[in-house]
């Protein structure tokens, strides 16, 4: 054995290998890629990072792995993520928020508009636990004085109160909501499009720093990924995800704070945004998703958790309370009203009873138990009590 096959051998010898595997296969897609999550659920993350090295596959996965299915810096990057204080979470861990994620299965698979394939992350927090009770708020890198004083009462209130600010760190209302929570002594989640381990816009360095302290860092690229157009259009789909619902505080005509917006109500998330001056450039966003019913109007902090906070209950005489069910609509009722009033039933039982898909089962369920409808176990789902 030479010295470095040796040095590589003591390497690997350090870290798990299933947790290798999936960090491999995050360098090499460097983004989400629905037919590789189908590999790893089919065959695990092992036995997929075998395939992709080999070039055992289709031929559509394999025209998306190919160049880069020969670069392996799986060590490299576990390493350099630990030092910096981070991690790698995968599907495999308890923290992995796949409620959150469950949405994107009833989006299409052909594209790339999958869950993460994996999360690296910066901060101590468990990723469940930042994103249980959380609101994203976006919107415009040009922000007027206007709109980050908005940002800044909303998100200082909002963290008071126990939620988590979710945004994407670029200057502007990205950055004044996370500062507000900051301020207030608040959490707050940055999603990157690029890896942990650059700091973009280098602007915010400092404060990058202060959300992994109080909150999380997180991003679907591997260590050393650059900032790309595409990559900031995928990590949109990530800020929409990881919250109950998503504030657009300033956005002009064509902006990206519109399309985390679309993908909101693409994943059945409340999408609100805030008026502005009619004169305001700034605003013509908001203005169009108000005028146009994508989004509800809200002024303060009140509002948004009046739209994506917990459902209020209702008394209803000797029984107690109960859920307010006039606030569920389409597949969410009809797959509430499949269940039993007593005990448990599987996806596929409750898809029978419904006449719902089974994909929107999946995603309607974790949307019902967010709101306290309904709740798991290993027997399966069943009504909340």
């Amino acid at each position: 054995m030479t010295v470095e096959t040796r040095k590589d051998a003591d390497d690997v010898r350090g870290h798990d290998p299933r947790r290798l595997a999936w960090a491999y296969l995050s360098k090499v897609v460097q983004g989400p890629c629905p037919p590789l999550s189908r590999l790893v659920e089919d065959v695990g993350p092992e036995e997929a990072a075998r395939a992709v090295r080999e070039r055992d596959l289709s031929e559509m996965l394999g025209k998306r792995t190919v160049a880069r299915s020969g670069v392996d810096t799986a060590v490299h990057d576990l390493d350099l993520v630990t030092g910096m204080g981070g991690r790698l979470v995968t599907p495999d861990d308890d923290e992995w928020p796949r409620w959150r994620l469950l949405g994107f299965e009833n989006q299409s698979r052909s594209r790339d508009e999958g869950p993460p394939l994996a999360l690296w992350v910066l901060g101590s927090r468990s990723v469940v636990e930042l994103t249980d009770r959380a609101i994203s708020i976006v919107g415009t890198r040009a922000a007027s004085g206007y709109g980050e004083h908005v940002t800044a009462e909303i998100s200082g209130d909002l963290a008071v109160d126990g939620w988590t600010i979710v945004s994407g760190a670029a200057f502007g209302i990205d950055g004044a909501a996370h500062r507000a929570a900051l301020g207030v002594g608040g959490l707050t989640v940055a999603v990157l499009a690029c890896g942990v381990d650059r700091a973009y816009p280098a602007g915010h360095a400092r404060l990058l720093r202060q959300v992994a302290q109080n909150g999380a860092v997180i991003s679907e690229y591997a260590p050393g990924a650059t900032p790309a157009k595409h990559r900031f259009l995928a990590r949109n789909r990530l800020v929409a995800s990881l919250s109950d619902g998503v504030v657009v505080v300033e956005a002009g005509w064509r902006s990206g704070a519109r399309n985390t917006a679309s993908w909101a109500r693409k994943l059945g998330r409340p999408v609100m945004a805030v008026p502005g001056p009619v004169t305001s450039a700034s605003s013509t966003g908001c203005h169009r998703m108000i005028r146009e019913g994508e989004a509800r109007l809200v002024a303060n902090a009140g509002d948004v958790v009046e739209e994506a906070g917990p459902i209020e209950l209702r008394e209803v005489g000797d029984a107690g309370v109960r859920r307010d069910l006039d606030a569920l609509s389409g597949d969410a009722l009809l797959v509430y009203e499949a269940f039993p009033a007593v005990g448990s039933r599987g996806v596929r039982e409750l898809s029978e009873l419904s006449g719902v898909a089974v994909a929107q089962v999946r995603a309607v369920l974790p949307l019902l138990e967010m709101e306290g409808f309904v709740t798991s176990d290993d027997t399966g789902w069943s009504l909340q009590r």
